[in-house]
């Protein structure tokens, strides 16, 4: 039995905006998103692509299906309003490193404990968990903290086509709440974007340049090739400063062309800088955030070059496989 646990809402919205070469939300095994409000609150809105919970008049569920969950690799079941309940350590790798860098309390310290008061989304939960592999998530606030949070990720749509999943178009990820996002150049270019995640300053570390903000905008560019030649090293202290001196102001979208390798480079570095995390920390935390970030092998010596001028010594082990 997989077990059920609490998620943010920042969790979940990391969770619908993966990317690989198409958006994750169409593969068929990675998201079931499951409503378990009343008909009339589901059709008012909803979150994309959730389903509403159906069950027959002899308590079986038509939707989803035993098969289905035994193959997801998330489920994610919300109500309205999930009670907000206390912070617990559900799993020591979320708070502490091996090399002991506590991480502070950002995006992904999303599992929480579950409260003795039981909600619907709790209650069809605990009936899930025994056909998944992974542990059954509900959504903490439900429907009203997530549409708060993200009021552009609701939707009356019921039917999603395959080509509209190809095609949907994912926000960049939350790396620090309300404050930093990594992207692509498409995702910094987007005015709807921009709008939607009070983007106020942008890092581009492609070699792409361009006037992105539709408004007045603050921006930083360091031309740099996706090449194990390319030094992002010497750059690293201009982004920290000045990612630290815009998120003052508002959020911030790092991003490179495809949001891979470059910056997410940046985005470690800027990590093990003001959030005093060893390399091994800030790349654990990030890949929590974006699994399919990699900066590439000439970054990943950077990235320990930094960490060794920060603390003075190498704390992280970064021969391959690993990094």
């Amino acid at each position: 039995m997989a077990g059920v646990a609490l998620c943010e809402p920042r969790h979940l919205y990391n969770i619908i905006n993966q990317c690989r070469r198409f958006p994750r939300l169409a593969e068929p095994n990675y998201l079931c998103l499951l409503d378990a409000r009343t008909q009339r609150e589901f059709d008012e809105s909803h979150i994309v692509t959730a389903r509403r919970i159906e069950r027959s008049p002899r308590g079986e569920y038509l939707i989803p299906s035993a098969e289905e969950l035994g193959y997801v690799r998330h489920c994610v079941v919300y109500d309205y309003n999930t009670s907000v309940l206390s912070c617990c350590d559900y799993d020591e790798e979320e708070k502490e490193t091996d090399d002991g860098d506590t991480e502070p309390a950002l995006a992904n310290s999303f599992l929480v404990s579950l409260d003795t008061q039981e909600g619907a989304a709790f209650l069809h939960a605990r009936n899930f968990q025994e056909f998944t592999r992974h542990h059954v998530l509900v959504l903490k606030g439900g429907y009203r903290h997530f549409s708060a949070c993200f009021p552009f990720l609701g939707t009356q749509k019921t039917l999603w086509m395959p080509q509209e999943l190809d095609n949907f178009q994912p926000y960049p990820v939350e790396i620090l709440p309300l404050k930093l996002y990594m992207g692509n150049f498409k995702q910094a270019c987007d005015q709807k974007i921009q709008k939607d995640l009070r983007i106020k300053a942008l890092v581009n570390v492609s070699e792409q340049p361009g006037t992105l903000f539709a408004e007045d905008g603050e921006s930083l560019h360091i031309s740099v090739p996706d090449s194990l030649e390319a030094d992002l090293f010497s750059f690293f202290p201009i982004i920290s400063h000045f990612i630290d001196a815009q998120m003052d102001v508002g959020a911030v979208l790092v991003f490179s062309s495809l949001g891979i390798s470059r910056s997410s480079t940046a985005i470690i570095a800027y990590l093990m800088h003001p959030c005093r995390l060893s390399l091994k920390g800030a790349w654990d935390y990030l890949l929590k955030c974006k699994p399919s970030m990699r900066p590439h092998r000439g970054f990943v010596e950077q990235l320990s070059a930094w960490e060794s001028q920060m603390y003075g010594t190498n704390i992280t082990d970064i021969s391959e496989p690993n990094y």
